[in-house]
């Protein structure tokens, strides 16, 4: 496993703001008389890590409801006054724009990166057939070490702002560290000895997951989900799944299956969910991020004919 400790520019949001915005679609909470911290995140694994680290010091809200793709988030005037009210902003530049945006012109002063916390992928990078995907990979929660150590840079961030309750975050982030830990482990034995090593996925999410235990990415589309593949990058796909014997063409929760359907259909490969955990549905394979990563390596196992 790498371990990267340099930038991170480009996935979810945390806003941490003054206590008050306790309404529905929070998690966590304070004790009543102190209501502690309100954090608000645009993306459901930082919304999770927030909530975790937070513990009851905090309320959580995340910005984008259940079932909606986190890249096409919209604010509405009001949400937009959360993040000018904020005492902290802790967001992936990049993956919402409109979380960028209000960041740049109501609260960059008050922003911590997780740019600044761990370092970024290229979007996909060149998977190992030669495709340039380009860009910056957001999805930085798929690598539990990255989340290991964003828990950690914001563990001591939420020390620095409620100083009273430092060292409950540290050992909030500890032990949500160990569950991380534990997690990497799972994939590392798992995913050691397989018959493939090639991820067919409807769109470039999994980088992080091919670096760090040996796997190749092949996306049909780029970062965005919602981003339309042309025929010859299908064609060029289909053609792979067929020259590499890959048995499974990867959909996802929050993204039509339909061009993932085609290429098994055409190839003779079956299709699994494997969820980019952009959020949780009634459609995910869990109920939180241990779960859903969980479930993602029992697919990835079965995908790849892991011994």
């Amino acid at each position: 496993m790498s371990a990267k400790v340099t930038a991170v520019c480009a996935a979810g949001v945390v806003i941490t703001a003054v206590a008050g915005c306790g309404d529905e679609g929070t998690s966590g909470g304070g004790d009543g008389a102190d209501p502690g911290l309100s954090l608000v995140t645009g993306v459901y694994p930082l919304e999770w890590l927030a909530a975790q680290v937070g513990g009851d010091r905090v309320e959580v809200r995340n910005l984008t409801e259940p079932g909606v793709d986190p890249h096409s988030l919209e604010l509405s005037p009001r949400e937009i006054g959360r993040v000018s009210e904020a005492e902290v902003a802790f967001y992936i530049t990049g993956l919402q724009p409109a979380i960028d945006d209000a960041v740049a012109q109501e609260g960059a002063e008050n922003a911590l990166d997780v740019a600044g916390l761990v370092d970024l992928l290229p979007a996909g990078g060149e998977d190992d057939y030669g495709h340039d995907h380009g860009e910056e990979d957001p999805h930085m929660w798929l690598d539990p070490s990255r989340m290991s150590e964003a828990a950690d840079g914001l563990a001591e961030h939420l020390a620095e702002v409620d100083p009273e309750h430092a060292d409950e975050y540290r050992a909030n982030a500890e032990a949500s560290i160990e569950e991380l830990t534990e997690i990497d482990g799972e994939y590392a034995a798992t995913l050691e000895d397989c018959e493939s090593r090639d991820i067919v996925a409807n769109h470039a999410a999994f980088g992080y997951l091919a670096e760090d235990y040996d796997l190749n990415q092949i996306s049909v589309s780029g970062i965005d989900p919602e981003s339309e593949p042309s025929p010859a990058r299908m064609a060029e796909v289909a053609d792979l799944v067929e020259e590499h014997d890959i048995t499974t063409v990867f959909t996802e929760t929050l993204a039509p299956p339909e061009t993932a359907e085609t290429i098994a259909e055409e190839t003779g490969a079956k299709t699994a969910v494997l969820d980019p955990l952009e959020g949780i549905t009634e459609e995910s394979p869990g109920d939180d991020y241990p779960s859903v990563m969980r479930a993602n390596l029992d697919e990835l196992g079965s995908a790849l004919r892991c011994s």
